[in-house]
């Protein structure tokens, strides 16, 4: 069962990406401009591959056992090997580099510089090559070198130090939220250098790091420390200046609800029995109602009161398309959802051992869709494809390379 993508007319179609990279930071780059359209071209070292190759949960037995979560990320590419380390390896690199259009990596920095394969060098090859680089730290500063993960984005982002409640320790966010930041900003720079490189002809570096992906989250967290010398810290579910505006319990879990301001509180109070409270001098404005002490004694108990005897869907019902409450929900709710269903948001792949159902893309483009139910490539799947259509080598040649420990 072949894994070269489907010939379609995606918006990117005819940009040729190479993907050297791993984990998510960098695959997820690459996973969305292949929805796009474009052709990605995973490369992997032969005995070292991208080690989410190894992450839970699998599919399927035996030799048709997957991951799931490398087919999330890896989904539309062609895959083949190369070892950098290599200098047969770094020469296939090059002559690669020569037919592409943009190369994505996301090792430390200077690595790809001591593989002789650097930025520099590459660009010399093909001066139109959009060259993606997602780290840590990023390209330059002090920090440059140190090794970066997830984690590390939040952590010394500042994102960390924001998130969980004001009595407890920072908690970092619930998924990896540097990566994907990184991920998504990489991907507005690579369409960016190359709508660049088409009007001259000229290529550049794109340098993203997850700390200042992270950084560029923290809402207004910078504007209140260098304005008014205020350090953001953890607020639970609490919203820095607007109230009502978090989580509350309900019969079967909790609901989002925002009616803060004067119109939504209106239509709250009416639409949960308590218009009277639209007279009360105390609570009569947005402004007294944000008041800490006032919201606390005053407002919080009138919520959880109207929300306490009705379940999720009854108070979304009741709330209807005019005040903004919600239900936080599950994965499993959120997969359920027939909501997401209408916006394609769960997608299937056939593989050998089985069907993966993961997320879609939340691009929707009203002619050139996105298309998300390619599937992933084995280890070296391509190699046969992509180096004879792109670099003209036979099979005595690629059994040669291969056997040298180049591919």
């Amino acid at each position: 069962m072949s894994a070269t993508p489907a010939p379609r007319r995606g918006p990117l179609d005819g940009l040729l990406v190479l993907d050297i990279t791993r984990v998510v930071a960098g695959p997820y780059c690459s996973m969305i401009l292949a929805d796009l359209g474009a052709r990605v071209i995973k490369i992997e070292h032969p005995s070292d591959p991208d080690y989410v190759r190894d992450f839970p949960p699998f599919v399927g037995t035996g030799d048709d056992r997957f991951s799931a979560f490398f087919a999330q990320y890896n989904r539309h590419k062609q895959g083949i090997t190369l070892n950098l380390k290599h200098e047969t390896g770094r020469d296939l690199l090059k002559q690669l580099v020569a037919r592409a259009d943009v190369l994505v990596e996301n090792f430390r920095p200077g690595t790809m510089e001591r593989f002789g394969v650097g930025y520099e060098t590459l660009r010399a090859e093909n001066p139109r090559l959009v060259y993606a680089a997602i780290s840590g730290f990023g390209q330059t500063g002090p920090n440059a070198l140190k090794p970066g993960f997830d984690n590390s984005g939040q952590a010394t982002g500042g994102l960390w130090s924001m998130n969980g409640y004001p009595d407890r320790p920072p908690v970092r966010v619930g998924t990896i939220v540097g990566d994907v930041s990184a991920t998504l900003f990489a991907t507005i720079g690579v369409l960016a250098a190359v709508r660049e490189a088409e009007r001259t002809g000229l290529g550049q570096m794109v340098d993203v790091s997850q700390q200042d992906s992270v950084l560029a989250l923290t809402e207004n967290a910078v504007v209140k420390y260098t304005v008014d010398g205020d350090i953001a810290g953890p607020l639970g579910n609490a919203h820095p200046f607007v109230r009502p505006y978090g989580q509350f319990p309900c019969k079967d879990g909790h609901v989002f609800f925002g009616g803060y301001n004067d119109k939504l509180w209106a239509l709250s109070c009416r639409t949960f029995g308590a218009p009277h409270l639209l007279e009360d001098p105390e609570i009569d404005t947005m402004a007294k109602r944000f008041v800490p002490e006032v919201y606390t004694r005053r407002i919080e108990p009138v919520i959880e009161d109207w929300f306490r005897e009705y379940t999720k869907a009854e108070l979304e019902a009741m709330a209807g398309d005019d005040i903004p409450l919600c239900a936080v929900k599950n994965i499993r709710e959120v997969v359920e959802d027939p909501h997401i269903a209408a916006r394609d948001m769960i997608v299937d792949v056939e593989y050998p051992g089985g069907r993966v159902d993961m997320f879609g893309t939340p691009i929707k483009l009203s002619r050139t869709h996105a298309q998300t139910r390619g599937r992933a490539p084995r280890l070296g799947e391509h190699n046969a494809e992509v180096y004879a259509e792109l670099l003209g080598l036979d099979a005595d040649a690629l059994r040669a390379m291969t056997s040298m420990g180049a591919i």
